[in-house]
């Protein structure tokens, strides 16, 4: 993954067979991004994509193991227990002119990926919400 600074932000440009998830929370570490957004567009040679099952508080996970085009991919960066932790989702088009989204759980880039990302100087963090079993952003946490 190569990144470059520009005057409002910043934009990544993933390698073929980077994993998104953990790259883009491995950047956000090294630059100690505590708050921001992104979309991005691209392909995938895989993808793990989660549903979150209201009853078991937990994600179902489905596997997409075959070449795809993202349509779209969204998400925030937040801190949760101090660390940067990514939460995006993704709408990714199979080949059959069908189409398949949710929670981003893990993908890997093929051919590429371009993902524009938005930071701020302020923090966002994460609290655990016992009703839904996630960790939610607290908008009233300093």
């Amino acid at each position: 993954m190569k990144s470059k600074k520009l005057d409002s932000g910043t934009v990544l440009v993933f390698d073929s067979g980077d994993e998104v998830v953990s790259t883009l929370t491995k950047f956000a570490k090294e630059q100690r991004i505590s708050a921001a957004h992104f979309t991005a567009i691209g392909a995938f040679s895989d993808v793990g994509i989660g549903y979150f099952d209201w009853q078991k508080k937990d994600y179902l996970k489905n596997e997409v193991n075959e070449q795809v085009e993202v349509v779209s991919l969204i998400g925030d960066i937040a801190l949760d227990g101090g660390k940067p932790k990514v939460h995006a989702h993704v709408v990714v088009g199979k080949k059959n002119g069908t189409a398949m989204g949710g929670h981003l759980l893990e993908a890997h880039v093929r051919p590429t990926l371009e993902l524009v990302l938005q930071d701020s100087s302020k923090e966002l963090k994460r609290k655990f919400d016992p009703e839904s079993g996630l960790a939610l952003i607290d908008l009233g946490q300093p």
